[in-house]
C-alpha cells in the first residue's frame, strides 16, 4: 500500500536524483500519504530526510536543503510515501530507515510479522530502535551483516531470509555505491533500466511500486515475481533468487502514456476518471465486438469456444469496488450463459474452507491486479482444482500473470483512491465475458446478442450526455440539499442492488457520511427501522421485471418520513420521490453502466462541500497490497 522509488545512474539532461525521486513518490502518494522521504548516497556517506504528512512537507524540508548542499552529487537513491501499519504517522517513523551507524537505509512496502521477534533479538544484542516500525529492524540486521563483511546483496537476501510476511523492499549502502537491492514477495515491484542514448542521457535506471512511476523514464519494464532480489546499477539489472541463483525475467512493453497520469486542468482525478467513462467503456468493449457475428472476440483467442467448453460453474473473488462489479458480473452470466455463479469477499473466500465443484471458473476482478487478498484467493482456488481467469487492467501484474485467461479492461491508469472507471470497466468486461460464455454454451441466441452488443455500443453516448448536461447541476442542487442528512440508505433489486453497494461505498470513502447499500427487498427485514425525517434513501431503478416492487419501498420509505432521491430511468419512481436524477433507458442488465455515474458524481459533490480531500481520503490507500 506504501509507494515506494529509487533511482541510480543518470536520468537524463537537467534531471537530478533527488527531484526525480519526489517525482516519483507525487505519481505514488495515492498509495500512502501519512509521510514521505527519500535518503540518498553521496560520496561514501548516506544522507535521509524525512516528514510526517502529506508530500508537501518533504518538498519544503528539501527545499531547505535538508540533505545537505551536496545532495546534487548523489549516485543512487530511493523514496517512500507511507500508510501506516506500525507506529503512528511521525517523522521518525517515517521511511526510510538506517541501521545505527548509518551503513545501509532501507524503504518498505509491506509487513514484517516475526518482527517482534527480530525487535527482542536486536535489543538483547544492544541495538536502540529509533522508531516504532517493523522496517526498522530490517535496516539493523542488514547493517550487522555488512559489518560482518557481506556484501548488499548478500546481507539483504540473508536478512530477507530470516523475515517472515510481507515486503517490496529497496536498500542502498555507502559500502555499494551506485546499486540499489530490491526484493519483492506480495506487494508489487517494477523496474526500467536504460543504456545512454544520443539526447545526452547516460546509462540509468528506476525502480517503483507501481508502473505509472516508471513512465516517464522507459515503456520496457520488468517485474519482480515473489522471491526476487534484484540488483539494480546504471543501464543494468540482474534478477536473483534469494539463494543467489540467476533468475530470467523477460520485459514488458507498457503502452500507457505519461501524460495519462496527469490531472491536467481537472480540480481532482476523481471528477477527471468519472469523466473518462464513455471512452473507458469504449476501450474495454468495442475492438472486441463482432455484431454481426452476435459474439464477442478477445485477444490472443482468449475465451474460445473450445476453452469455455468446460465451464460449469464461475466463482468470483474481488474486493471492495472490483467486488460489486463482480457481484453484477454474477447476475449476467447467469441470465446470459445460464451457468451458476458464486461471490465472495476475497478475505473470506480463502479462510471458509471453500470447496469448487469440477469445472469451476475461478474469475478474479482487480484493478491493479495486486490486491493481497485477492491474488490468496484465486491462489486458493486454483489449488482446489478452479480454473484461474481474471479481469485486469494492469498488464504485467501478478494477477495477469497468473490466470490461463485475462480479459484486460484498458481503463488507463486510476489515481483516485476511490475507484470509478475501472468499476465501469469491470462492468463491461463482465458483460462481454457473459456474452461469450452464452455463446460458447450455446446458451444464448446470435440474435439476442446484437441486440444486446448494439445497445451496449449505444451506451457510450448516453453516458456523454450524463456527464455534459444539465444533470451535473441536478446532482449539485442534490449534494447541497441531502449533503447533511443524518445518514443515507442506498436501496436496489436485481443487478441494481450492487449499484446501491457501490453508490454508498463512495459516499462513505471520500465524505465520511455513513450510508448503506441494502437490497431493497431485504429493508423490511431490518433497515426500515432508520427510516425517519432527515433519513435519505437514494432508490436505484429501472423498467424491468423488480420496477415494481422497487416503487413500493419508495413508497414505504416515504411512509415513515425519509427522503427519496430517484436514479435511474424508472419514470413511475421518478413521479413519487422527492427529488430525480435521471438516466437514458436501456436494458436492464447493462442499467448499471449508466446509473452508477450519478452516485459517483453524488459522492464527488458531498465531499466537495465538506471539504473533503477527495482524492487522498482518510485512512485509506489505492491498492491494498497487505492483509
Amino acid at each position: 500500500m506504501c509507494g515506494i522509488v529509487g533511482a541510480v545512474g543518470d536520468l537524463g539532461p537537467g534531471q537530478e536524483l533527488v527531484p526525480s525521486l519526489v517525482d516519483g513518490l507525487r505519481v505514488l502518494e495515492y498509495r500512502g500519504y501519512d509521510s514521505a522521504g527519500v535518503a540518498v548516497e553521496i560520496d561514501g556517506t548516506l544522507a535521509t530526510c524525512c516528514r510526517a504528512g502529506r508530500l508537501a512537507n518533504l518538498e519544503e524540508s528539501l527545499a531547505a536543503e535538508q540533505l545537505g548542499p551536496a545532495a546534487s552529487a548523489a549516485s543512487a537513491g530511493i523514496g517512500h510515501t507511507r500508510w501506516a501499519t506500525h507506529g503512528p504517522p511521525t517523522d521518525g517513523n517515517a521511511h526510510p530507515h538506517m541501521d545505527s551507524a548509518r551503513r545501509v537505509a532501507v524503504v518498505h512496502n509491506g509487513i514484517i510479522e516475526n518482527y517482534a521477534a527480530l525487535r527482542d533479538e536486536l535489543e538483547a544484542a544492544g541495538v536502540t530502535l529509533v522508531s516504532d516500525t517493523d522496517t526498522e529492524v530490517l535496516a539493523h540486521l542488514v547493517g550487522s551483516r555488512l559489518e560482518a563483511g557481506e556484501d548488499l546483496a548478500s546481507a539483504v537476501a540473508g536478512t530477507l531470509r530470516r523475515a517472515r510476511g510481507y515486503y517490496a523492499v529497496a536498500f542502498i549502502s555507502p559500502s555499494c555505491p551506485g546499486l540499489i537491492v530490491c526484493a519483492r514477495k506480495g506487494p508489487p515491484l517494477a523496474l526500467a533500466t536504460w543504456a545512454a542514448d544520443d539526447s545526452g542521457r547516460g546509462a540509468g535506471a528506476y525502480l517503483a511500486s507501481d508502473v505509472l512511476g516508471l513512465l516517464p523514464h522507459g515503456r520496457q519494464v520488468v517485474y519482480l515475481e515473489d522471491g526476487d532480489l534484484a540488483l539494480l546499477e546504471a543501464g543494468r539489472v540482474e534478477v536473483r533468487g534469494l539463494d543467489g541463483k540467476v533468475r530470467r525475467r523477460e520485459a514488458c512493453t507498457v503502452e500507457w502514456e505519461a501524460e495519462d497520469a496527469g490531472l491536467g486542468d481537472w480540480p481532482h482525478y476523481m471528477l477527471k476518471e468519472i469523466h473518462e467513462q464513455p471512452d473507458v467503456l469504449a476501450q474495454t468493449t468495442f475492438e472486441r465486438i463482432r455484431e454481426e457475428a452476435g459474439d464477442v472476440v478477445f485477444e490472443g483467442n482468449q475465451w474460445s469456444d473450445e476453452s469455455l467448453a468446460g465451464i460449469e460453474r464461475v466463482q468470483v473473488i474481488a474486493c471492495g469496488t472490483a467486488l460489486h462489479a463482480g457481484i453484477i458480473g454474477a447476475y449476467m452470466v447467469e441470465e446470459l450463459a445460464r451457468v451458476p455463479v458464486d461471490v465472495d469477499f476475497a478475505s473470506e473466500f480463502r479462510y471458509r474452507d471453500p470447496v469448487l465443484a469440477p469445472g469451476t471458473l475461478a474469475l478474479a476482478v482487480s484493478q491493479s491486479g495486486e490486491t493481497a487478498d485477492t491474488l490468496a484467493a484465486l491462489r486458493l482456488a486454483q489449488e482446489l482444482g478452479g480454473r484461474g481467469g481474471a479481469i485486469c487492467n494492469v498488464v504485467g501484474s501478478t494477477l495477469v500473470r497468473e490466470v490461463e485467461e485475462v480479459i484486460l479492461t484498458h481503463a488507463g491508469p486510476e489515481i483516485g483512491v476511490a475507484s470509478t472507471k475501472a468499476f465501469t470497466a469491470q462492468v463491461a468486461a463482465a458483460f462481454l465475458l457473459s456474452l461469450r460464455l452464452g455463446r460458447a454454451r450455446g446458451a444464448l441466441a446470435a440474435r439476442t446478442a446484437r441486440e444486446l452488443l448494439g445497445e451496449l455500443r449505444g451506451l457510450r453516448p448516453c453516458m456523454e450526455r450524463l456527464l455534459s448536461g444539465g444533470l451535473l447541476e441536478e446532482i449539485r442542487a442534490c449534494a447541497a440539499r441531502f449533503g447533511e442528512s443524518k445518514g443515507f440508505l442506498f436501496l436496489g433489486r436485481g443487478v441494481n442492488y450492487p449499484v446501491a453497494l457501490e453508490g454508498a461505498l463512495k459516499l462513505k470513502e471520500i465524505a465520511y457520511v455513513h450510508a448503506e447499500g441494502y437490497p431493497a427487498g431485504e429493508m423490511k427485514h431490518g433497515p426500515i427501522a432508520l427510516v425517519e425525517p432527515g433519513m435519505t434513501i437514494l432508490a436505484i431503478n429501472s423498467p424491468g421485471r423488480v420496477a415494481e416492487k422497487v416503487r413500493s419501498n419508495i413508497e414505504q420509505v416515504k411512509a415513515r418520513g425519509g427522503e427519496v432521491i430517484s436514479v435511474g430511468a424508472d419514470a413511475a419512481s421518478h413521479a413519487i420521490a422527492d427529488a430525480v436524477l435521471a438516466v437514458p433507458e436501456c436494458p436492464e442488465l447493462l442499467s448499471p453502466l449508466l446509473n452508477v455515474v450519478p452516485l459517483q458524481l453524488f459522492a464527488y459533490e458531498v465531499a466537495r462541500l465538506k471539504g473533503c480531500d477527495i482524492d487522498k481520503p482518510r485512512n485509506l490507500a489505492k491498492s491494498v497490497t497487505v492483509e
